[in-house]
């Protein structure tokens, strides 16, 4: 930096890479670009798998959007901050991951030439805001509602989800097992609808078998064995006691020196701590349990008091696997022995059975009076097909949580996109002044839904995507529903082939893509500082370089 008529002065320091201004815009467009370019191929029934190499050695082979890019390592913060979209849209609604980074980046490809003529990006930013609003309520004119006690129906919407993955093979028994799911763990809390799937719905993955063999339990599938042989392994209508406590002698939390000055000492130390374990086992056999089970361990004297008082005992569970326990039991997780209530004990479950599959046993606790969680059981043939199985089940089970929230859906296969497209055409005669070029920008953009899956099935790209801006083009308030079939190539009513997508999920891939477009379009400074230390240390090379990204 220059002073007025001085020496030059030092801000900055000298690791500290700066761009400003136009090239700052343009390097973030083109990092936006090449994350977008990276997944593009996997939109569609038609898509392609990626296969990434993780840092430990494992591989990764999926076409789910937000599990590609998750793996990959870049140092662009514009192609963070895009990576960062697919996670959020996968949090939030758990599908479309894939569709709205392929948005965002041709949104931002849209606004480029702007830039280059000097339009100032707020102006552009307000357009592409208004047209946000716009595309909102235009696709607010093509949702329809769905009967949710029509079971087909929300069906076909889970069927159009997991058609573009590698389970469509097995559509019907994922779709059942994704609904019936959501309607277990699906409970009304206050006035207000509360699924939680991630919470109470576990999904446990068997290698071995067909994928066929996969089913879901109304109840909690446990892969623990008894922890005595004597044990019983099958109990009908059993008590439940569950604790999140140890049942062995508490062990100092630092070093403890104890001192034997007799020889009887060391036996008078021994007694202390069985009659311990006996004051607690005889706190819980009080209850009469035929089940007790614990997050932590259980000593061999505890084992002893309960195979002699027929009782059956687990140890050392996840408390997450406890939580659902508690749900389908009725039992209430105690802290300390001595305060249990006859209230705390479970008496919700119908049969409890250790059950073995393939090399391991599993605890399965079933035929629970009201069971508000549940357990999925994934068989297939490797750990790599179980790994992209259990991801296409969880996007199932979050469009089937969405649809049954919010019942509206839209036209699948662009038809949504380009009846957007269309609005916001007709909607930007309306708009005055510079801001009217952007706007009808986003309108163009939009297109590249339709365009993305005609290029993956190896259609003729612009007669498709010609034939269906004119079918939308003539009558709109009639022709929304027309779209791409994905797998053949061809413009087809999507209200006949079956193909719905969860308004909820749509709306907010449009809505996560233009505010992205918009953050990173207001960015004019990017400051890179690199410490010596760390570039000392050899950092792993981009996967987005950050000058010539293509």
């Amino acid at each position: 930096m220059q002073g007025a008529g001085g020496p030059p002065v030092l801000v900055l320091n000298t690791t500290t890479k700066r761009e400003t201004g136009r090239e700052a815009q343009q390097g973030n467009i083109m990092a936006a670009k090449t994350v977008a370019e990276v997944i593009r191929t996997c939109l569609g029934p038609r898509a392609m798998l990626k296969m990434i190499l993780d840092p430990m050695g494992g591989i990764c082979l999926t076409n789910d959007g937000n599990s590609i890019l998750r793996e990959i390592d870049v140092n662009h913060p514009a192609a963070k901050s895009m990576i960062e979209l697919s996670r959020a849209q996968d949090e939030s609604v758990g599908d479309g991951t894939t569709s709205v980074i392929v948005l965002a980046g041709e949104i931002l490809h849209a606004a480029e030439p702007w830039l280059l003529k000097n339009l100032h990006p707020t102006v552009i930013i307000s357009a592409f805001f208004k047209a946000l609003d716009d595309a909102v309520e235009g696709l607010n004119k093509c949702a329809i509602k769905l009967d949710l006690n029509n079971r087909d129906s929300v069906m076909g919407v889970i069927r159009s989800c997991i058609g573009t993955k590698f389970v469509a093979r097995w559509s019907p028994l994922m779709c059942q097992i994704a609904l019936d799911a959501v309607n277990i763990v699906k409970v009304e809390v206050e006035g207000r609808r509360e699924i939680d799937t991630k919470k109470y719905c576990r999904i446990e993955k068997i290698p071995g078998g067909d994928i066929e063999q996969s089913s879901i339990i109304p109840g909690v599938v446990l892969n623990k064995d008894v922890t005595h042989a004597k044990m019983r392994r099958r109990i009908v209508n059993p008590r439940v006691i569950l604790l999140d406590c140890p049942l062995e002698f508490k062990k100092g939390e630092s070093m403890t020196n104890v001192e034997c000055l007799k020889p009887d000492d060391f036996a008078l130390l021994l007694k202390v701590e069985e009659e311990y374990i006996e004051k607690m086992c005889a706190q819980i056999l009080r209850h009469r349990p035929d089940l007790v089970i614990t997050e932590k361990g259980l000593s061999d004297l505890a084992q002893h008091y309960f195979v002699k008082n027929n009782v059956t005992a687990l140890r050392r569970l996840r408390k997450s696997d406890n939580n659902r326990l508690a749900r389908v039991s009725g039992a209430t997780i105690v802290h300390r022995p001595e305060e249990i209530k006859e209230s705390d004990v479970g008496t919700q479950v119908g049969l409890f059975e250790v059950k073995k599959i393939g090399d391991e046993y599993f605890s399965f606790i079933t035929e629970c009076r009201n069971p508000k969680a549940c357990t999925i059981l994934l068989r297939g043939a490797s750990k790599d097909v179980l790994n992209e199985v259990e991801r296409n089940l969880l996007d199932a089970l979050s469009v089937a949580r969405c649809v049954v929230n919010d019942p509206r859906v839209v036209a699948g296969g662009g038809a949504s996109e380009m009846a957007v497209s269309q609005y916001l055409s007709h909607k930007a005669r309306s708009v005055e002044g510079c801001a009217q070029w952007p706007y009808q920008s986003v309108a163009l953009a939009m297109e590249v839904i339709p365009r993305t899956l005609a290029q993956n099935c190896g259609a003729d790209v612009v007669r498709v995507v010609t034939e269906l801006r004119a079918k939308h083009a003539t009558a709109p308030d009639r022709n929304f529903t027309w779209g791409i079939d994905g797998t053949k190539g061809t413009v087809v009513d999507m209200n006949e082939l079956g193909i719905w997508e969860p308004f909820e999920v749509k709306s907010q891939t449009i809505k996560t893509a233009i505010e992205a477009a918009c953050l990173l379009l207001r960015v004019d400074d990017i400051l890179s500082g690199v410490s010596k230390k760390k570039d000392a240390g050899g950092s792993s090379g981009p996967a987005v370089p950050e000058e010539d990204a293509s």
